[in-house]
């Protein structure tokens, strides 16, 4: 039994990582819950047992074996060290440790042998990066990916619960006042797109968009991947898709293609277009795998480019189920 903190625990992440270790039996032996202090008036239910929530101090990690933080990069940057100090292992979901080169950056079917090298945190990937990699990933072991082109269409799940709230605020009010307002994006977000996640750059590039590159880089343990991105915000409760084309140092064919991603761990194949069979975020929310289809081989880079859709849960993979899944390897 091992003795589990979350920290940012009533929020959209938190609350799923307490789903998450309940549903995977994950050997919790004492669980604590730290959120801010205005929330340590909730009580969290886990297994049968009510659980007091708690403000967070550089105190609060002695005893614990593992901690699961996802409360942002500020919050990991103060509290981090504290926990790590304690003899607690970290396992943190926000942008602060990523792309420090003392950090594992783990996703658990594609580079889980990382987890070895830790020195007391591992990071948790972008959620984007982590559902784009789940299929790009064995492609490139097949085929050596030099690059991509490729266009994300998120959830507003990626900002947390404020996010999915004023995404049906805005439908309510869309419909009954037609005067929708915008406070956690800086524009209307219900029936509308935002090409703007995170915050731009001198390059015109985001901070999301750069992650991609960067995170996707050292995942892969390769330094020369180029990524050209564009994430776009969307209006989707849950699941984030991404759609790519890859340019490979090999040839390589749909039947090729599938027949990888139908033995790449955590990924599923939805590709019958001629029945309007896709990967869909609708379906994949609350699911466990990612699914991948539209497979084409790429009209621009011929027999060595092939197109695709990858779809996943990004409260799931793309964070609370990636971070459980990391906090089972160190079993």
């Amino acid at each position: 039994m091992k003795n589990i903190a979350i920290v940012g625990a009533t929020g959209a992440v938190g609350l799923e990582m307490l789903a998450v270790l309940k549903r995977r039996h994950f050997p919790v032996g004492n669980l604590r819950l730290f959120a801010s202090e205005r929330s340590t008036w909730q009580r969290l239910e886990f297994a049968g047992a009510q659980i007091q929530v708690e403000a967070l101090t550089e105190g609060s990690f002695m005893g614990v074996d593992i901690a699961l933080f996802s409360a942002g990069a500020e919050v990991s940057k103060s509290f981090v060290p504290a926990a790590v100090s304690a003899g607690c292992v970290v396992v943190d979901n926000s942008s602060a440790f990523r792309m420090d080169k003392r950090v594992p950056l783990v996703i658990p079917e594609i580079n889980g042998e990382d987890v070895r090298f830790h020195k007391g945190v591992i990071a948790n990937p972008n959620c984007t990066t982590a559902i784009m990699l789940m299929a790009l990933y064995p492609l490139h072991r097949a085929f050596g990916v030099r690059c991509i082109f490729a266009s994300s269409y998120q959830a507003v799940s990626g900002t947390g619960t404020k996010g999915m709230e004023e995404l049906e605020l805005q439908l309510r009010e869309h419909h009954y006042a037609g005067i929708p307002r915008a406070s956690v994006y800086p524009h209307q977000i219900a029936l509308n797109v935002l090409p703007h996640v995170d915050a731009f750059l001198a390059s015109g590039y985001t901070r999301e968009e750069m992650k991609m590159e960067g995170e996707s880089r050292k995942i892969m343990n390769h330094p020369h991947f180029r990524a050209s991105m564009t994430c776009v915000r969307v209006p989707v409760l849950r699941a984030h898709s991404i759609a790519v084309s890859a340019l490979f140092k090999r040839s390589i064919s749909v039947v090729a293609a599938r027949e990888v991603l139908a033995q790449a761990p955590g990924l599923d194949i939805v590709d019958d277009p001629q029945n309007n069979q896709y990967p869909l975020p609708i379906y994949q929310a609350g699911q466990d795998n990612c699914a991948v289809g539209r497979l084409r081989v790429d009209n621009v880079w011929g027999n060595r480019g092939l197109s695709f859709w990858v779809s996943g849960d990004q409260l799931l993979k793309g964070a609370a189920l990636n971070a459980i899944q990391i906090a089972e390897l160190l079993l």
